[in-house]
């Protein structure tokens, strides 16, 4: 006799549902084993990483005419291909807006986006999306022509304001406008560069955006000295690469590329120089990092040497960003909340052990 057939008809039922609760539990975790790595193993079948970006972003994500990218976000989509595939030219960089780029990662059209994308709870849960980490601390601000007199966001009241349509820079300027009860006249554009012209072209008073967006976007503008940034910074904007849920591999991947590139710069690892520490080095931390002990690489799924490669290739992530971001780049930015956190900003890498 089964022991079912003992069972009440309600116990039954209750016996029942657990049971077949319990047979679909296991058929996802059979699917979800399935899953794991299948981001790397798709990168490494067809020999190239997909990287989405902005596309049209100065100093993060742009390309001249003969189709060659440069820019932050492009550098680490160089970084992302050196240390998967060894090699970082192996990458397609692929611009895509900001109202198709969740659905573009969704698709599988790319493989990582990094593209200004900032870091929400609405974004990170149940949207079967993760996010690496932090690769820029930014904050939202307002943009406004020197001649105009304003020297602070809360002196906007009464005037036109262009942002970018469906985007956390609207939601965080109509609580702006809330909270200090400030009579403007808010005016959405579908993308950030049509917002920017109608700016210039005074149909606005202030455009607002994400405060590094706003440095690379006024280097386009006719006469970029005639625009101020305020000094006005209303939400925090932690911008990072983003992934598929559900490939466990791949986020370790994606986050100890982020920490090498990280860690690099506080060991004072260049691209000059990684080759000779990694062979004369005493530290058991920087010797794991690179590869030299301990088989780091290989417990990720890439090479044990992919940080030496990398690094080879793009430098660290001071290199990166003094190349595109810097005092000494187009756009002139200081590291502020990017530096490492030994020089009071918030850069930090877990340790390698």
């Amino acid at each position: 006799m089964s022991p079912l057939s003992l069972l009440s008809p309600r116990r039954l039922r209750e016996a029942v549902v657990v049971m077949l609760g319990g047979l679909a539990g296991m058929a996802l975790d059979v699917e979800e084993t399935a899953q794991a790595g299948s981001t790397l193993r798709m990168i490494e079948t067809r020999g190239q990483l997909i990287c989405g970006v902005d596309g049209s972003l100065t100093g993060f994500s742009t390309h001249d005419e003969s189709g060659t990218w440069s820019g932050f976000d492009a550098d680490l989509c160089r970084a992302f291909a050196a240390a998967i595939l060894g090699d970082a030219s192996r990458v397609s960089i692929v611009p895509v807006s900001t109202s198709a780029r969740f659905e573009a990662l969704a698709d599988g059209e790319i493989d990582i986006l990094i593209r200004n994308t900032s870091w929400t709870f609405a974004r990170d849960v149940g949207q079967n999306f993760d996010f690496v980490g932090i690769a820029y601390y930014d904050g939202q601000g307002f943009m406004v022509p020197a001649d105009l007199g304003i020297t602070s966001a809360r002196d906007i009241n009464g005037a036109q304001v262009c942002v970018q349509a469906s985007t956390t820079t609207a939601l965080n300027l109509a609580d702006f406008i809330a909270t200090h009860s400030l009579n403007v006249e808010v005016i959405e554009y579908p993308s950030a560069q049509a917002g920017l012209e109608s700016y210039e072209q005074g149909n606005c008073d202030v455009y607002t955006n994400d405060l590094s967006s706003l440095a690379g976007l006024r280097v386009g503008l006719t006469t970029p000295s005639d625009h101020i940034l305020l000094p006005d910074v209303i939400s925090k904007e932690p911008l990072g690469p983003v992934i598929r849920s559900g490939d466990s591999q791949f986020l370790d991947i994606a986050q100890w590329v982020m920490f090498t590139l990280i860690a690099a710069e506080e060991f004072g690892i260049t691209s000059a120089n990684v080759e000779t520490i990694a062979t004369t080095s005493a530290s058991s931390e920087i010797r794991r990092m690179l590869g030299v002990e301990d088989n780091f690489g290989e417990r990720l799924g890439l090479e044990n040497d992919f940080a030496i490669t990398m690094l080879g290739s793009t430098g660290h992530y001071g290199e990166i960003f003094d190349r595109n971001l810097g005092l000494g780049s187009d756009l002139g930015l200081r590291r502020g909340l990017n530096a490492q956190w030994t020089e009071g900003g918030l850069l930090y890498a877990p340790p390698f052990r």
